[in-house]
């Protein structure tokens, strides 16, 4: 326990000095919301077995309701954050309370049609601006003082809040909590045999995840001034288990490395397919950058192959290997 925190502790300063080592802050702070964004829908599948086709939809509620309350209202931005947590939390209790009913292929088809009725409200909603959605919405002050205007002062409010929402999910899995969580997703029955509330469990595991997935919408909103409805689109919500699968599920840190892949295939392709063709002569690899979901799926598909823990998970067997472990002996990393 004491090395893995020590491990946090190390990626935690890197991440605060990025800024000085020529990392563009805008591309690191996307990262962080949607590592943010992962690790809460990881809270869910990796560590309850519950599989949500529709968590884009707190994504999305809590990016609009931020940008609504800094633009419309005037909210301080600290309030705007908190009232955007506090839409996806709610919004959660109601999509879980429904969910939880079911299980299996059912659970998961309840949440995607839950997500789609929110997204076409979104598109209707005069508030949202359609599809054009929230544009240049003010990211305040912090405290009063702080000008979020400058990027690196952004940065470090983001870096705040990734760290604050990676702890919480971190500390509930290593609490009761946790291992009852956990207990759910490997024998539901034995469970309930032991006088376990599963549903109460179930559901307080779906609104913390939505209430985290809310943090990290409303964090973006800030990033990028916008709030759009690509947040709140299914798409979405197949991205955050791509990434969740790639870096590999159940595992902590692995939706980060999974976020930090996807956001990188996204700005980088275009450039890597510019210079495949300036180096065959094959013009085709110039539109790789309009492709990227093709690049995506295929290293998804090379990672179920070929990895499937994700990346995360195969470096935790390989060291549980060499230290000669039993494969159900090693911690959650």
């Amino acid at each position: 326990m004491n090395r893995q925190i020590a491990a946090y502790v190390v990626l935690a300063v890197i991440l605060a000095l990025l800024p000085f080592m020529g990392v563009y802050p805008i591309f690191a702070m996307k990262v962080m919301c949607y590592a943010l964004f992962a690790c809460a829908f990881n809270l869910l599948l990796g560590f309850t077995g519950l599989l949500s086709f529709g968590h884009s939809a707190f994504l999305g509620a809590a990016a609009y309701a931020t940008g609504h309350a800094l633009k419309v209202w005037g909210f301080p931005t600290e309030a705007g954050l908190l009232f955007g947590v506090v839409v996806a939390a709610l919004l959660g209790l109601v999509v879980g309370a429904l969910a939880i009913r079911r299980s299996g292929i059912y659970f998961a088809m309840i949440t995607l049609a839950m997500a789609q009725m929110v997204f076409f409200f979104f598109l209707q909603a005069h508030f949202t601006g359609g599809e054009d959605g929230l544009q240049n919405v003010p990211r305040g002050r912090l405290f009063g003082f702080i000008d979020l205007g400058k990027d690196i002062n952004l940065y470090y409010l983001v870096f705040g809040l990734f760290v604050i929402g990676f702890a919480i999910i971190w500390r509930a899995i290593n609490s009761p909590f946790g291992q009852v969580l956990k207990a759910l997703r490997e024998n539901e029955p034995r469970a309930i045999s032991l006088g376990y509330d599963v549903d109460r469990f179930k559901l307080l595991a779906f609104v913390l995840s939505a209430a985290l997935a809310g943090l990290a919408g409303s964090a973006k909103t800030l990033v990028f001034v916008s709030a759009t409805l690509s947040d709140a689109t299914w798409q979405m919500s197949g991205l955050v288990i791509l990434m969740t699968l790639i870096g590999g599920m159940g595992t902590f840190l692995g939706p980060v490395i999974g976020a930090f892949i996807v956001v990188l295939l996204e700005n980088k392709v275009g450039d890597f397919g510019q210079a495949l063709a300036n180096w065959t002569g094959v013009d085709w690899f110039r539109q790789l950058g309009e492709s990227v979901t093709i690049v995506i799926g295929l290293i998804f598909v090379i990672c179920v192959m070929a990895f499937r823990r994700g990346i995360a998970g195969e470096v935790q067997a390989l060291l549980r290997k060499r230290r000669g472990a039993p494969a159900g002996s090693a911690k959650t990393a």
